[in-house]
């Protein structure tokens, strides 16, 4: 293992991105085979993003609408989808059949998400007082449309096998109907945000609750997985979706940042700016191609820092990745506005962590000097970029490796400053992909079991110089037991004579 430190103190010439494991492995990537989880984000318009080789069907993206989209439900096979507005107009794709809906009635309240049943030959929809309307083979098995509530209904979740269905309401109150069972609630608790949706253990034996800080809350069998509870959101978390498999599941907040827990793989977020704010999300069978890639596979290029400054890579390239910050929040990279100039139009940009806490901090840590720390870290590193007149709008990456000076020995507190520097890094405006760059050996000794759900960028060095490095070893290592982000592996760094090279997966 070979673990090179802080970029301004490395005795030799050589980036500071340079930690790997000495590999012979020689296998190539293999592309995923038949349909894997994938998902669709819609906007208020109706704008439909596929992501993960999702299939796009249409949209009304491109219709004026009485009134805006509010959520979308997927059809039995994954071949469609419904889009729902919130006077319950209803717009089918795909094959996704429409049964009917209220646009034509005028409704108390107006409806916030529907669900279809489990064969897909119906849905119901779901008002803001808890009113249901049925269509299809959808039958109706009550409602709050009655009765006077504490907080607004958010959404509904039906039984397995259709005979009954959850409302959920802002205070994460639930109100059970059918054969659905009540596991638990909310409804008595302070919750710091409100409930935005819920999502149905499909064995019909619980249901998870989400609230639009990201903070989750499960009850009977539904599995947690992860939440965002504590971590610095710019904007609020609108909707979730959970895998076939249920070993996952994913949130995306209002601008179409989408976060991944389990095993829900990440394929990538909304681009900034959007036209109109994302509402729903749900999931699709797709091919697992990463929409958010920054470099066509099979690209080659490098890795560039201060080392650099007076001895360019010469070689053609398409991958240039430029050092921002060789230390957290300090030591900039004095030649970045004439690196990025190199990189053209293959330019991302990377910040090198180091480990620090800061008593005061941008407030968005609940108080973690760590976490406080890192972002700040990303701040400035962001502002560093714009200083130095570079393209910020681009692909950024954290390089987590072994430093000095060196890391907390609390993993946990290590884990929380990279949080931070992901957030701040996410909070700009124009920023959709934040990956992180480590040694798929020493990762977890540094953070721990913190996965991430971003990109990958993985130093995993041949022992030949010439090769591309592995894309497919990363199972070698996940074999192994390695915790790694679980977002796509995007990039391997492999060691050549001079200078870092990387390869495209």
């Amino acid at each position: 293992m070979l673990a090179l430190g802080l970029a301004v103190l490395l005795p030799s010439g050589r980036d500071a991105l340079a930690s790997a494991d000495a590999s012979t492995t020689t296998s190539t990537t293999t592309p995923p085979t038949g349909p894997v989880a994938a998902y669709w984000l819609v906007a208020t318009d109706g704008g439909i993003f596929t992501f993960g080789g999702a299939t796009y069907y249409g949209s009304t993206g491109n219709i004026a609408l009485n009134k805006p989209i509010v959520g979308m439900a997927p059809t039995h096979d994954g071949k469609g989808y419904w889009m729902v507005a919130s006077d319950g107009g209803i717009f089918s794709f795909g094959d996704a059949t429409f049964y009917g809906s209220t646009g034509s009635l005028k409704l108390n309240k107006p409806i916030v998400g529907m669900a279809p049943t489990p064969d897909g030959n119906g849905y119901w929809l779901v008002a803001t007082d808890g009113g249901i309307f049925s269509f299809g083979d959808a039958n109706f098995w009550g409602s709050t449309g009655s009765i006077k509530l504490n907080q607004p209904v958010v959404g509904m979740a039906p039984t397995p096998n259709g005979l009954g269905y959850w409302l959920v309401a802002a205070d994460g109150g639930i109100f059970s109907f059918g054969t659905a069972a009540f596991y638990g609630s909310t409804g008595s608790l302070k919750l710091n945000k409100p409930i935005i949706n819920m999502i149905a253990d499909p064995n019909g034996g619980g249901y998870l609750l989400v609230a639009s800080d990201g903070g989750t809350f499960s009850f009977g069998n539904a599995p947690f997985y992860g939440s965002l509870g504590g971590i610095p959101l710019k904007n609020p978390i609108v909707a979730a979706a959970v895998t076939p498999s249920v070993t996952g599941y994913w949130f995306t907040d209002s601008a179409g940042e989408v976060s991944a827990f389990g095993k829900a793989t990440y394929y990538g977020s909304a681009p900034s700016p959007l036209n109109k704010p994302i509402v729903g999300m749900a999931e699709a069978p797709g091919t697992g191609n990463f929409a958010g890639g920054p470099y066509p596979s099979g690209s080659y290029g490098y890795d560039i820092s201060i080392y650099q400054c007076n001895s360019l890579p010469t070689g053609d390239h398409t991958i240039g990745v430029v050092q921002v910050d060789g230390a957290s929040s300090g030591a900039l990279n004095p030649c970045l506005a004439k690196e990025a100039q190199w990189a053209g139009a293959g330019l991302n940009l990377y910040v090198f962590l180091t480990y620090g806490t800061a008593a005061t901090g941008p407030g968005f840590c609940n108080g973690d000097t760590s976490c406080n720390y890192g972002y700040a870290a990303g701040l400035h590193a962001y502002q560093d970029a714009v200083n130095a007149g570079v393209n910020v709008n681009v692909g950024w990456w954290l390089d987590v490796e072994t430093a000095s000076p060196a890391w907390s020995s609390n993993t946990a507190e290590n884990a929380q400053l990279v949080m931070g520097a992901l957030a701040a890094l996410h909070n700009q405006e124009g920023v959709a992909n934040v990956g992180i760059y480590a040694s798929p050996g020493v990762w977890n000794n540094i953070v721990g079991n913190y996965q991430p759900s971003v990109p990958f960028w993985m130093a995993d060095y041949l022992s030949t110089p010439s090769g591309p490095g592995s894309c497919a070893d990363i199972t070698r290592w996940q074999n192994k037991g390695a915790l790694l982000p679980t977002g796509p592996l995007e990039l391997v760094q492999y060691n050549s004579t001079q200078f870092d090279d990387d390869y495209a997966c």
